[in-house]
């Protein structure tokens, strides 16, 4: 018997890796090339639609024990994102190309896993399903999930532009990462002095947008982790000082003070041709993104080979639908993994597949059932998603605050976190004792 994933994402993919490794044979549905969603621009499997970072690296924060919690289960995406890293300081980024090339192929290399590339419009019955078609998921498969389950939710997601790197002007930048972490060159720093920046913001809070059809182009609902730039500065004018454009731990060499505001520029790919506007996710008009982004010194002659845009995430009610282990309380059968869920973020979506698959993988017998517990990430967040108490369902990134406190109270920020990290190793420490032993 196949198992059925439909979307061939980063929660599909790993949700089909994880079957075929215990033996299972897997249906991979991807609509791609023959059809594609406005953010998809290739035709690779797990396709990097937004930011190519995978959030910090570090074990004691809750991005880097997600990303640690995976590698210890065998992650397929973990082991490609280790093997297409791009500087990036204390986060983990990758060349977005490289990375989905390497998921691309193993997935189409795999004797256990048919990729089919075909777009499929209603839920199969009969099957070991698994929906991971993310949140663009197509038109008619989205209606039909909302017949069935009562209804979807919907909020607005951005990217941000990427422009090349022979094109910013390096006598009005300078390379250090913040607090010098990394290997101190691993970002481009663009400055301004006080002028400009006011200058900047008051043009940019004015700026015309793309419109949004069937919201307030003023006020969409947006998820804070990806909201507007431009929207972001309407709540006045400190706040992107104070959040994507801090100048806290840079110092511009060529004045030997802090600048008043600095936009960061992130890697893109391996060879540093193409760079990231870091934190400026937006839904400008093109010509809109060039000028007034070109007001920021650094980027006066920016090239642009990307440009931010905007557009539509659905994620079903989770905790009215989903148990804990991505399986449907009314069946099953059916599982669903990925943003679709409500988690938020690359590698959140890529743990739920983890889990999503192996547990599909489990009604056939080929593995044990796995849920870990509440006080790891992937566990907390498994609960978060089905916790029926959970009235105002949101999406939900990897954080300390999903998972239970610590018996101990820890004043100290770092030490607390690195408790939180050991306390979930641990057990992953257990597990990996008692499959050795058995």
């Amino acid at each position: 018997m196949k198992i059925k994933i439909i979307g061939g994402g980063l929660a599909g993919c790993e949700a089909a890796w994880q079957i075929a490794k215990f033996g299972g044979s897997v249906e991979l549905y991807e609509m791609k090339p023959r059809k594609k969603t406005p953010a998809h621009k290739t035709d690779m499997l797990a396709e990097l639609v937004c930011s190519n970072s995978f959030k910090a690296a570090r074990v004691n924060s809750s991005a880097g024990l997600l990303k640690e919690e995976m590698r210890r289960l065998g992650s397929l995406l973990m082991e490609c994102a280790d093997k297409s890293t791009v500087a990036a300081g204390g986060a983990l980024a990758v060349d977005r190309d490289v990375f989905s090339g390497m998921v691309t192929h193993k997935i189409k290399n795999c004797d256990k896993i048919t990729v089919v590339e075909e777009e499929i419009s209603e839920i199969p019955e009969g099957d070991v399903v698994i929906i991971a078609t993310g949140p663009l998921t197509s038109e008619n498969l989205a209606e039909n999930i909302k017949e069935r389950f009562g209804g979807s939710l919907s909020f607005f997601d951005a990217a941000a532009p990427i422009v090349t790197a022979d094109s910013i002007d390096m006598n009005s930048a300078f390379t250090a990462s913040r607090y010098g972490k990394g290997d101190g060159d691993d970002y481009i720093n663009c400055p301004m002095n006080k002028e400009e920046y006011e200058i900047f913001w008051n043009e940019l809070v004015h700026a015309e947008r793309t419109p949004l059809h069937g919201v307030d182009i003023q006020n969409p609902k947006v998820y804070e982790g990806c909201m507007p730039i431009e929207v972001m500065a309407q709540r006045g004018e400190d706040t992107i000082r104070f959040g994507p454009m801090k100048p806290v731990g840079l110092i511009d060499p060529r004045t030997n003070h802090r600048p008043w505001a600095v936009l960061q520029l992130r890697k893109e790919n391996a060879y540093g041709s193409m760079y990231n506007l870091v934190g400026f996710q937006t839904n400008l008009k093109f010509g809109e993104q060039k000028r007034v982004f070109g007001l920021i010194p650094a980027l006066k002659n920016a090239e642009f080979v990307r440009y931010g845009v905007m557009h539509r995430n659905t994620f079903i009610d989770s905790p009215r639908i989903l148990n804990a282990d991505f399986s449907c309380r009314s069946n099953p059968n059916l599982f669903f993994a990925g943003q679709l869920t409500g988690v938020e973020g690359y590698m959140e979506s890529g743990a739920s597949g983890l889990i999503a698959g192996r547990n599909a993988a489990s009604l056939l017998g080929l593995c044990g059932k796995l849920v870990p517990p509440k006080y790891t990430m992937i566990g907390a967040l498994c609960n978060y998603i089905s916790d029926e108490s959970v009235k105002n369902f949101q999406p939900m990134g990897a954080n300390f605050g999903v998972m239970p406190p610590l018996e101990e109270h820890i004043r100290d920020k770092q030490l607390r976190a690195t408790a939180y990290a050991q306390r979930a190793l641990n057990f992953y420490e257990e597990m990996s004792n008692n499959e050795d032993n058995s």
